[in-house]
This record gives structure tokens, sequence and C-alpha cells, in this order.
């Protein structure tokens, strides 16, 4: 039998729990053993009785949740948990592991096997298990739903006696995920959406979702991978920022989710831009952990700066804990189920999931993308 370990996440202000009660009672029904730190789920409103009532172990002491073959968590483990696990044990985590060299490290000491949830191959077989996904969904909704309680005007078209209002425009940098949700989100709330995104083959899915997409001479030179981009020149992003200049003004919300793998995110929004919108206008930045796609946004704070409110909150799915973490139980229970089996883990090392995904194992760095980062920083 595998004892697995959900461990209460240590990040300030998470609120998501790696594993809920449901999801727990349906490991345990496969011959699962669950063990769940005390009030783990108490953030996303699911009580230890919860978990109990679906067959799972509330540990009464350190040394009863560090005892597992397997440890749970949504955020990455901190260095005094590693240092609790049993030697030779498996984690699985949301991870990015090649920001995380002394991590690395503490996992290879004690021989820890590291899945990370993040590097799990996105292809249509894992879809069931694609964490970033499922939580850039619940981010993309609510990056919405945040810019428009801090707007001071309403999304859709309206006829009054007194007059006719409007609809609000959202400019959206981005059309992974994040960008798709927003969008949908945009439009269902009544707005005008207009989309730029690097990737010339988003469009259909743009215009798809009501949205206009916005092209940039050259993106097909754009080199992507796994839905990221990887490669993008000063000279396109010139093009892009010129493109951006000249709708920004007359946009009321501006989300944007613009990612590169492995690097800090590309600045999409100048000062100059943001000095040059309306006042009361707002910007979501979904970028912001990654150094953000606005060179004014703020980490984990709301800001006002030239009159537009400017928003840098570092982990949106967190703010809808129920249902993200009701999506990441399933994705991570998947992943669990692909990789083991009743004798426990397969261990297939040649195999796209397991190889995609598997950070360290016995006592060895083993995932080439990380490694190729780690040797040059």
């Amino acid at each position: 039998m595998i004892t697995l370990s959900v461990l209460k996440e240590s990040r300030q202000n998470e609120r998501r729990v790696a594993l809920t009660p449901d999801v727990a009672k349906q490991l345990i029904k496969k011959g699962f053993e669950v063990v769940v730190q005390t009030n783990a789920g108490n953030g996303s409103y699911f009580s230890d009785e919860s978990y109990q009532a679906a067959g799972a172990i509330i540990a009464t002491s350190s040394e009863q949740l560090f005892q597992s073959d397997v440890y749970l968590k949504v955020n990455v483990p901190t260095l005094e948990e590693v240092a609790s696990m049993k030697e030779g044990a498996v984690s699985i985590s949301l991870l990015y592991a090649y920001t995380q060299p002394a991590l690395v490290e503490a996992f290879n000491k004690r021989r820890i096997s590291s899945f990370a949830m993040d590097a799990v191959p996105r292809i249509s077989r894992a879809q069931k298990m694609d964490a970033l996904s499922s939580q850039a969904n619940i981010a993309g909704y609510k990056a919405v739903i945040a810019g428009a309680e801090r707007l001071g005007k309403i999304f859709p078209l309206m006829m009054t006696a007194a007059g006719t209002i409007t609809p609000a425009k959202v400019l959206i940098f981005g059309a992974g995920v994040a960008g798709l949700q927003a969008i949908a989100t945009a439009k269902r709330l009544g707005a005008v959406v207009e989309v730029s995104d690097v990737r010339p083959e988003t469009k259909e899915q743009v215009e798809s979702l009501g949205g206009r997409f916005l092209a940039v001479e050259g993106a097909d030179e754009v080199k992507t991978e796994g839905g990221y981009a990887r490669e993008v020149s000063a000279g396109f992003l010139a093009k892009q920022q010129e493109l951006i200049r000249q709708k920004i003004k007359d946009a009321d919300l501006v989300i944007t989710t613009a990612l590169v793998m492995g690097k800090k995110s590309p600045i999409l929004v100048t000062e100059e831009m943001v000095q040059s919108m309306k006042d009361g206008s707002v910007i979501v930045d979904m970028a912001v952990e990654s150094g953000g796609n606005c060179a004014l946004s703020e980490r984990g704070q709301t800001v006002v700066k030239h009159g537009v409110i400017i928003i840098g909150e570092d982990n949106l799915p967190s703010l809808l804990p129920v249902n993200s973490s009701q999506l990441y139980a399933v994705n991570i229970s998947t992943l669990l189920l692909h990789l083991t089996s009743a004798e426990g883990f397969k261990w297939e090392m040649d195999e796209e999931i397991t190889a995609g995904a598997l950070i360290t194992h016995q006592g060895a760095l083993v995932h080439a993308f990380t490694r190729s980062i780690l040797q040059r920083s």
C-alpha cells in the first residue's frame, strides 16, 4: 500500500489544498492510504472532519505526517519539509525546478524523487493532469472579475432613458489558456475585446470566442514550445509594442498574460503607455510572479500610477480556492494513478509523461531542461 501525505500550504495567503476529500476518497478506494495534515483544507473550506468522512487519516504529529511514501502539495515544498521527508520518498507539486537550485540539491541529498506538476507534457493524453491549464483557467476568469471590481464603469452596452452607456473595451495580451478564459469571461459580461498574441495560430481561437485578433507583422517567426514562446526577437517586440501603444489609449481594462518559459516575462506595457491611458482604467498583470508584463506593476500589490489602477495579484487561483483545489486534486491524482500500479511506482523512465515530469531521482537531477537552465545560471 502506498501512503500519501497531504501537506498544508506554507506560502503566504495560499488557500488551496493539494487533495480534496472527494478525490482522497477515490484514491483510498484504489488502495492508497491518505494522511492529511491538520487544517490543510481549511482555506478551501474542506474541514478535517470531511477528510475523515472520506476515509483519510488526520495527522496528529509531525512524525506521523512524514512517514509516508508520497508527499503532495500545491506549491514548492520548503527545505524544512524536504529535510523531514522519508529518504527515498516521492514529492509531487508545482515546482518550477529551474528556479529552485537549493531545493533540487535538498531533494538529491535525501534521494527524493520529485515530480513537477508544471512540467507535465502538454499532450492530449495528459490533459487531465495539466495543472498549469486548470489553474490558468481559474486565473483568467478571476483576472476579469478583479478588473471589473476596480473599474468605475460597467462592461455591457446599456440603453437607458437617460442615454446609452457604451460597452467597456478590454485589451488582452496573450491567448493561452488564461487569456482565452479571460476573453470568454469579458465577452459574457458584455465587453468589446481585442487580443494580441505572438502566436498567429491563436487567431482562430480568439475569434471563436468573439474577440478581435490584433496581428503583429513577423509573428510567424516566433518560436514556441509547449504553448509558451521560447524566443522573441527585439524587432518583433518593438512591433508589438507599437501596436499596443496605439490600442492601449482607448482600453478600459488591460489584462497581460505573456510568459516566456524559463525566462523573465517580457515588458509589454511601459510607463509611457500607462501615462497614455485614461484615468481610472485598470491593468491586471497576470505575469507579475515572473517579473511582470507592466513596468509599473508591483508583485502582490494593487497600486495607482499616473491615474491607472495596476493589479499585481500573484496568486489569482488562490482567490477561488474551492474550484482551483478541486481541479488541482484531479490533476495530481490522475498523474499519481498514471505513475503507479498495485505494486508501487512503475518508474517507466522512457515513458513521455514520466520523463517530462520527473525532476530528481535517486540522488540525481534527471530533467534535461531544468539541468540546462541551472547550468547557465
